[in-house]
């Protein structure tokens, strides 16, 4: 990929033209990463457990800000790793940018097969769930944290909405490929911040949509957050692993396209 003409201060036709094509492909690139963030249904189950609480508005709030750091903080880490390694030399990607896409592409792909797998049954036992200790029985990958929810301080509410994206494989492993995304297109950093703003709000909206009912309506939010957490249990399963297959694959042949 040319270097986007920031970097040498020429603005012809065709380096409007270069530019537009850089954003739009990051963009397209972009889409699928934030859905497999966005259908993360570890996140739900957390979040739930945090909303079944006795402290729901406040653990909900502080569950948020967590999540929020976890997403931005991973991004960022990943922008600027990638940015020190110089995975953009001259335009060129070197040869272990595309081996990093082929591990990660397999690792999603066994992923996708995973969530497939074991995310439908642990899904349908936290729909039924009503209480924290109920919903830590559907997400077996965090038992201790989720046991323990109704006993949370919002300091320890926070501290689990980062370790949930943190800690998470799937999640960060999708914000690293759009650190790396962000590096190799180059852009403009005015143009980088405000995708990558885009980006992170796009992987905290469906945390901080029920987070903001419950602090709005409170107990009268229930009924639909109940029902958002049934339509969750039944179809964000299917919806997460055919994300992750598509992520998997998509990054498979950019690394092996790298290599050729």
């Amino acid at each position: 990929m040319n270097r986007v003409p920031h970097r040498t201060g020429h603005w012809n036709s065709g380096a409007y033209e270069d530019w537009g094509r850089c954003v739009g492909e990051l963009i397209t690139g972009l889409i699928p990463l934030a859905l497999g963030i966005l259908l993360s249904p570890l996140a739900y189950m957390a979040l739930v457990a945090v909303l079944l609480s006795r402290l729901a508005r406040v653990n909900g709030f502080a569950f948020l800000i967590g999540w929020s750091l976890g997403v931005v903080g991973v991004l960022t880490l990943s922008i600027w790793v990638f940015g020190l390694l110089d995975a953009n030399p001259f335009g060129t990607p070197p040869p272990w940018v595309s081996i990093v896409r082929l591990v990660l592409g397999v690792f999603l792909v066994g992923a996708a097969v995973w969530v497939y797998r074991r995310g439908a049954v642990h899904m349908k036992q936290m729909s039924q769930a009503g209480s924290p200790r109920e919903v830590a029985a559907a997400a077996p990958q965090l038992p201790g944290w989720l046991q323990a929810v109704d006993q949370f301080n919002p300091v320890q509410s926070v501290l689990l909405g980062l370790g949930i994206f943190v800690l998470n494989p799937v999640d960060a492993t999708c914000a690293a490929i759009a650190g790396l995304d962000f590096v190799l297109a180059d852009l403009p950093d005015a143009e980088t911040v405000a995708i990558a703003t885009g980006f992170a709000v796009l992987g905290i909206l469906p945390i901080a949509i029920p987070v903001v009912l419950i602090l709005l309506r409170g107990a009268k939010a229930q009924p639909f957050l109940d029902r958002t957490r049934q339509w969750i249990a039944s179809h964000s399963g299917v919806l997460n692993a055919a994300l992750l297959l598509v992520i998997g694959v998509l990054q498979l042949q950019k690394g092996v396209s790298g290599l050729i």
